[in-house]
């Protein structure tokens, strides 16, 4: 994805605010808004930045699951299967 095409300035923004959301949802691109000529905020459509956020989490929980592994709070799959049977 090239953002360069999706910079647009503030005042933009301000004047087409509508169409703007309406081409967020229909690209699912992000967009680059800059104020004096610098980048200031980036915006995207609300469906883009929930699978983003699913993703974080998914990968947080496999950088826990990593940790976990190495700090060896590991157990054998038998031994874990064994103990919810014995509980059910």
């Amino acid at each position: 994805m090239r953002y360069s095409t999706q910079i647009k300035p503030i005042s933009y923004l301000k004047a087409n605010a509508a169409e703007v959301l309406n081409q967020l949802t229909e690209r699912r691109e992000p967009l680059v808004i800059t104020q004096n000529g610098e980048a200031r905020a980036v915006i995207q459509d609300v469906a883009s930045y929930e699978e983003t956020q699913e993703t974080l989490a998914l990968l947080k929980i496999l950088a826990l699951g990593n940790a976990e592994i190495e700090a060896g709070k590991v157990k054998p799959a038998g031994e874990v299967i064994a103990r919810l049977r014995a509980k059910a």
